[in-house]
């Protein structure tokens, strides 16, 4: 047993290798969007900005100017912030169904529980594993968002106070990628069967972002600022967040009590 439990690979490394092609799908997304959105920065929007300048007083060529729903800019921004808005929805079914749910149904969790990893630390690893990736791509993404928007909101007619504009820009972005952490784990540990929990995970998240949008509409009228109500609604999301991992610890030693 000594020399099993030494050879063994570590819990992390274990769930790395479980979840790599989770991992690289998440990877490749947020390159892509990172991709997308420097490519509407250095090329689109400076394309844009020579088109309206150009004067046929000025001689020279035309520029190419024609106009496409796909390309432009403004267009480009509001898709891309209403899929960095909704990624939460996908990140709690894959939580819920991946992540949680398949192994408890399929046995793979108790197994485990049955040698050296209790159950608390089988889901706290979990959470830790996927959060770290999260919250950093979260992080970058938000970043870039905001780099793009408010070096060209002169090109770009959203205001920051429609949700492609609220969300992305700033840490509501990765709390809201958490919060789906977090619900998809409840959902797995509460239903335990792959797909019932990878429902149940995404409606439950969809429903919740879609609340959140009439919910901090109201911290507008005491808070000023985009920066004061982004981060009080952050404050509320991470609070979400924080209940439904400890219902998840809750249910998880309810169900091996």
């Amino acid at each position: 047993m000594t020399a099993l439990a030494a050879t063994a690979p570590a819990p992390h490394r274990s769930l790395l290798r479980l979840h790599r092609p989770a991992l690289l799908v998440w990877t490749a997304f947020v390159l892509l969007m990172t991709g997308w959105l420097l490519w509407l920065h250095l090329s689109e929007i400076p394309a844009e900005r020579a088109c309206e300048g150009f004067s046929f007083t000025t001689g020279g060529h035309l520029p190419s100017c024609g106009y496409s729903a796909f390309t432009d800019a403004n267009n480009v921004m509001n898709f891309a912030g209403d899929v960095l808005g909704h990624s939460c929805v996908a990140v709690a079914a894959w939580a819920g169904a991946s992540l949680v749910g398949r192994e408890l149904e399929s046995g793979t969790a108790g197994l485990a529980w049955t040698q050296s990893v209790s159950p608390a630390r089988w889901l706290a690893g979990k959470l830790a594993v996927a959060a770290l990736p999260l919250a950093a791509g979260g992080g970058l993404l938000a970043l870039v968002f905001g780099w793009v928007w408010t070096s060209d909101r002169k090109w770009l007619v959203t205001n920051w106070t429609y949700d492609r504009v609220f969300i992305p820009h700033g840490p509501l972005l990765p709390a809201l990628l958490l919060l789906g952490l977090a619900v998809g784990a409840l959902a797995g540990t509460a239903l335990g069967r792959t797909l019932p929990a990878l429902a149940a995970a995404a409606a439950v998240t969809l429903v919740v972002r879609l609340y959140l949008r009439t919910a901090w509409q109201p911290l507008r009228g005491p808070l000023h600022g985009f920066w004061a109500v982004h981060l009080a609604a952050t404050a509320m999301v991470l609070a979400l967040t924080a209940a439904a991992v400890v219902g998840a610890f809750c249910l998880l030693r309810r169900r091996t009590g």
